[in-house]
């Protein structure tokens, strides 16, 4: 038999999440109870408005026939309601918004809509793996803008050679991001459409966690730099900002041609979102404008005490600006990948190691504050046996 498989899979990088289950069924075997800081999945369901929206939706016989691919008018109004009322931005509901299945869904999408084989892109590393398996499947090559802690990770767009700048099609920036939990200023966005005006590059900005900054931190959309819409196009998230994980459910939107580009892809591949779904997202969309409060407070709490908890015996793990992650540098000696899994096998207590996202990754792991604080204290009690183990171990006591 032939091989089965394409080419386009095997460079679609890392298998490290297989990996992980792999352990995770070893320490389960062992008797271990998981807690899984894996996935970052909410782990708290929608309001109860929205599910009760959903509820109703779904006993209407009408929401059974296909979608439009581009989602629903009244869905797409809302997006522009809840725009206008989080960023100031003003955006044509026909033409500038797009209801994806998900963030990923237009993600893993974005390469195949803008780019041809041989073009390049400009991604973040370290950064979420689709934005480097979008490429793999679409024939782009990758120019890996390298994002280090002393530069706050953020990129330096003189360090982009000038010819391949030349070649480029897009430009993909993640803030606040994943795996890395900072927001960028607002200065760095005006910059990124400057480079992408003298190059003449798309600039996508995944704005998935834009619900979740902390404290003073301040939220900005790419889309609030003046002139944006004329390039920029930018990914929003009903699962992190709505706990609608399940729904999957987000938008994209701005510039109207990267938009018709998308959707003229998205209209040959798939349908659109269950409408039941997107009726629920309306309802998602107008609690919130209703309120002031975000999830963003849920997961600074957790994340303040559980960064003061790794701290308390010596983890020396920085604070997050944003998000639900904890990135976090692993003890002298370990690469990623051994810390993550010795520390799941021997606690139960699962983290995605580093490399995971890009070759950067290395020598950090990533943590997600999915689960409720009682839970997260217990991570971190095993954390500290398996550290004050480890440390004994290297002292020979």
């Amino acid at each position: 038999m032939k091989t089965i498989g394409s080419r386009r899979l095997q460079r679609m990088g890392s298998a490290i999440f297989a990996k992980i289950e792999q352990w995770k069924r070893t320490a389960s075997a062992a008797g271990h109870t998981l807690i899984d800081l894996g996935i970052g999945s909410p782990d708290r369901a929608p309001s109860e408005k929205v599910m009760t929206a959903l509820a109703e939706a779904v006993r209407k016989p009408h929401n059974y026939r296909y979608p439009t691919s581009n989602g629903t008018l009244a869905l797409r109004q809302a997006i522009c309601r809840w725009f206008a009322h989080k960023f100031g931005v003003a955006l044509d509901a026909e033409r500038e918004v797009l209801v994806l299945m998900g963030t990923q869904d237009g993600l893993a999408h974005l390469a195949l809509a803008l780019a041809d084989e041989g073009d390049v892109a400009l991604v973040p590393n370290p950064g979420y793996p689709i934005y480097q398996a979008n490429l793999a499947l679409a024939g782009v090559e990758a120019h890996l803008l390298a994002l280090r802690a002393e530069q706050r990770y953020l990129p330096k767009f003189d360090d982009i050679p000038a010819e391949v700048a030349a070649r480029a099609r897009f430009l993909l920036l993640n803030y606040p991001g994943n795996p890395l939990a900072v927001q960028a200023p607002a200065e760095l966005f005006a910059e990124a459409l400057r480079f992408c005006e003298q190059y003449d590059l798309v600039f996508a900005h995944d704005y998935a966690y834009s619900e979740m900054t902390f404290g003073a931190v301040e939220r900005f959309s790419a889309l609030q730099v003046p002139g944006a819409k004329q390039r920029t196009i930018e990914f929003h998230s009903f699962s992190k900002s709505f706990n609608m994980a399940g729904c999957r459910i987000g938008f994209v939107a701005g510039n109207e041609q990267a938009i018709a580009a998308l959707g003229k892809l998205k209209a040959n591949i798939d349908y659109g979102v269950f409408l039941a779904v997107q009726e629920a997202g309306v309802i998602a969309l107008e609690e919130d404008m209703q309120s002031d409060a975000t999830v963003g407070a849920l997961y600074e709490e957790r994340s303040r005490r559980f960064v003061a908890a790794l701290r308390s015996f010596g983890w020396q793990v920085p604070d997050s600006d944003a998000t639900m992650f904890v990135w976090a540098p692993v003890p002298e000696g370990w690469t990623s990948r051994e810390f993550a899994r010795t520390l799941l096998l021997e606690t139960g207590v699962v983290v995605t190691p580093g490399d995971a996202f890009g070759t950067l990754g290395e020598g950090f792991v990533r943590i997600a504050l999915v689960q409720e604080w009682e839970r997260l204290e217990q991570a971190a009690q095993r954390i500290k046996t398996f550290w004050e183990a480890q440390r004994h171990a290297i002292a020979g006591e």
